[in-house]
Formats: C-alpha cells, sequence, structure tokens
C-alpha cells in the first residue's frame, strides 16, 4: 500500500475532511476558513518539515463509506502526507480503516474514547472523560443535577459517550431516559412528550450542528429550557446562531476551545479573511489547532512516518507552537477544558474542568 514519501517533494498535500452537506454543514465554513489561516501560517515559515503544505478539502458530509473511498483513492497516489478536519466519528473510523495507519490523522472534534483506535489516528478533541463526564459531575455540585435524560444522534459518538456518563454516575438509573435519532431528524416531539424527561434534572445532548439547534428551538418553545438545563459537548457559534438567542437559555457547553480574546486569534484570523468571513467558532478554533499540532509534531519527531511517531506518542509527547493543546499522552491531546454558559449566540465561560 502506498505510504506518503517524504522524499518526493518540496509541498506536503493534506486532505482536510469537513461536511458542507447535512447536520453539520453549518459549521464547513468556520472550520475551512480557519484551517486556511493555519495553513497560511505555516506555509509563512518553514512549512512542515520544510515542504510548504498543498490542501485538499473532501465533504465529510456523505456516507462514511463514499467518503473513505475517496480518501483511499487521493491515498493511492502517494502523495497525501496527512489528514486532519472536523466530521463525525462515524466517518473517522471509516477513513481510519482506510488509511490503515500510512500516514497520520488528527481528528478535531470530540470523540467516544474507545481503546481501539488505528496506530497514527490522534485525538486532537476531548475525550468524554475529560469533557461530558466532568460537565456532568460540575452540574450535579453546582446545580444539584442527578438524573438525566440523554438525546443523542444514532451512531457511534453520542452512544459510547452516553455510556461513559453512566459509568461514572451513581447509579445506571440516574439516566431515566436515553433515545437516539437519525442525523437529520426535523421533529423531536416524540422525545419531548416522554413523560420520562419530566423525572429528569437536565439533558444531555449528542446531536451535531444543525439537529441541536432544531432541537433546542423546539425544546425552548415546549417551555423547558425554563427550568430544564442542558449539556452538549458540540455546540459552537454557529449553532447558538442557527437556534437563535432565545432558544440556547440554560444552556451549558464543554470545550477545549473556546477561544481566547487575549491572544490574538481572532484578530489575525479576521484581517486572514476578511470582515465578512464567517465567525471563528470553536469548532473552526479545533481544526485550527490540528493543524498547528501536525506541524508540532512533525517538527518534534522529525518525521510523519507513523510507527516513528506512535512510538514517540507512547512515550509521552510534548510539541511547541500556538495550540492550547501542548502535546500528547499516547494518542489523546492534553490541555485543559472549560465549561461554558450560553449567552445569547456567545459563550461564557465559567469554570474549568480538571
Amino acid at each position: 500500500m502506498p505510504t506518503f514519501d517524504e522524499s518526493r517533494d518540496e509541498t506536503i498535500e493534506i486532505l482536510s475532511i469537513v461536511p458542507t452537506q447535512g447536520p453539520g454543514g453549518i459549521i464547513a465554513p468556520s472550520c475551512t476558513a480557519a484551517i486556511s489561516l493555519a495553513v497560511d501560517e505555516i506555509n509563512s515559515g518553514t512549512g512542515i518539515l520544510g515542504r510548504e503544505i498543498r490542501l485538499t478539502t473532501i465533504d465529510g458530509g456523505r456516507p462514511p463509506s463514499v467518503v473513505a473511498t475517496e480518501v483511499e483513492a487521493l491515498l493511492a497516489t502517494g502523495m497525501v502526507g496527512a489528514i486532519t478536519g472536523w466530521h463525525t466519528s462515524a466517518v473517522r473510523r471509516a477513513v481510519a480503516t482506510a488509511v490503515d495507519s500510512r500516514v497520520p490523522y488528527l481528528y478535531a472534534t470530540d470523540h467516544e474514547g474507545l481503546p481501539d483506535e488505528r496506530a497514527g489516528v490522534l485525538m486532537v478533541g476531548e475525550h468524554p472523560d475529560h469533557q461530558t463526564v466532568p460537565a456532568a459531575a460540575w452540574m450535579g455540585r453546582e446545580l444539584g443535577v442527578r438524573r438525566w435524560a440523554v438525546i443523542g444522534n444514532d451512531y457511534v459518538w453520542p452512544r459510547h459517550t452516553a455510556h461513559a456518563l453512566r459509568r461514572a454516575l451513581p447509579s445506571p438509573a440516574d439516566i431515566v431516559l436515553e433515545r437516539y435519532v437519525p442525523m437529520g431528524t426535523t421533529d423531536f416531539a416524540n422525545f419531548l412528550d416522554e413523560p420520562a424527561l419530566l423525572f429528569a434534572d437536565a439533558v444531555l445532548i449528542l446531536m451535531v450542528g444543525a439537529d441541536t439547534a432544531r432541537f433546542n428551538r423546539q425544546f425552548t418553545a415546549v417551555g423547558l429550557s425554563d427550568f430544564l438545563p442542558r449539556l452538549s459537548p458540540a455546540v459552537d457559534e454557529n449553532v447558538l446562531l442557527s437556534a437563535g438567542p432565545g432558544a440556547n437559555k440554560n444552556l451549558y457547553v464543554a470545550s477545549s476551545f473556546f477561544l481566547d480574546d487575549n491572544d490574538g486569534r481572532r484578530a489575525r484570523y479576521r484581517r486572514h479573511q476578511g470582515k465578512f468571513a464567517p465567525v471563528l467558532t470553536t469548532f473552526g478554533n479545533s481544526t485550527y489547532e490540528a493543524v498547528h499540532l501536525l506541524r508540532g509534531v512533525a517538527d518534534t519527531v522529525g518525521t510523519l512516518d507513523v510507527p516513528t511517531v506512535q512510538a514517540r506518542l507512547a512515550e509521552g509527547l510534548a510539541v511547541e507552537g500556538p495550540a492550547t493543546r501542548r502535546g500528547f499522552l499516547g494518542n489523546q491531546a492534553v490541555g485543559p477544558t472549560h465549561l461554558a454558559r450560553a449567552d445569547g449566540v456567545d459563550f461564557d465561560i465559567i469554570d474549568r474542568l480538571d
């Protein structure tokens, strides 16, 4: 199987997998623009291993097998040096099988925390034990939440994240309602009308993009947002905007990628993209950091050869660069995670989750 030949070219091709359709499509402009900023910042210096990045964007909103087939065809050229992007875990698992550890694959969003990832798949996004679980514990301490209802899309990430929460709760029965719906669902009445929902103290939302926005509008329309807090690990400013400020009351979000207004990243993004660019969001920021982490790994290890990278990851790997995730323990990027409360169409960071 072809692998990337670091001696062949003065450029390195990176595949960026971002959904441009489906419920995740609302985040694509922000992610694509943020990745572009990261690429230009790196190319203005020494590139990756002395090579200029050449970016190819793939629509990750299609069925996982279709995305994986396209990635496989591009890998067959031997010119692809790495893969990154924001997309579902279902897509990631299909693509990782096709990649088969030939090139590094930096996954930029939160994941389900399963131990069976292939060599070379590096998790930039959060593990549920360091994001959803401590956020739920915070809500227990600060808001008195004991019983949970869960609504998720029907695939691997929501189901296993809910399982992580169940393991952490005092009793499995503390999840009083659990429902999974297809991606693209538009009517959540079956969940909202469920009598068991009234026994919950909070709702965990494990859906993607526009599905979350639609759910939040319907949740608010039936009057539940006044007394039932919601938690999600997968909401950015585009999701808040899509739902509308009135639908975001009592909504809490856990993330490692909230933007610090003091670090200048927003200003650099605005200069790079122009005043009419899509907003730089937490999801966009995660993809920006993934590209810089790729450069950091390459510079630190001296190669993108997966067995060599994997051996260094096993020892723990610190990297330099602008990312808040400053290294890896195993294949998991490490860095602080914070909890925020939605404030209209923005976030108010209220605590750090340790």
